[in-house]
């Protein structure tokens, strides 16, 4: 009996195992990746916006910049 037991025991740790990447590889099967086409637009369109920000914040600190002179 005690050893039925431990046997047991110690095919869980497989099982468990086994059953993750069974499961890891089920959701992946369920990712819908995007076309080559959607990614070219989503990074075009995140590198416009970094530049228009950046150059938001240039001018926004050029107007800080030159009305602290002002005061001071």
């Amino acid at each position: 009996m005690a050893e039925e037991l431990k046997k047991e025991a110690e095919k869980q740790p497989e099982k468990k195992k086994n059953s993750f990447f069974k499961g890891v590889k089920a959701e992946f099967k369920k990712i819908i990746w995007p076309t080559k086409e959607t990614v070219a637009k989503e990074t075009g369109a995140v590198i416009f916006f970094g530049v228009v920000l950046g150059v938001l914040i240039a001018i926004i600190d050029a107007i800080v910049k030159a009305g602290l002179q002002l005061v001071i």
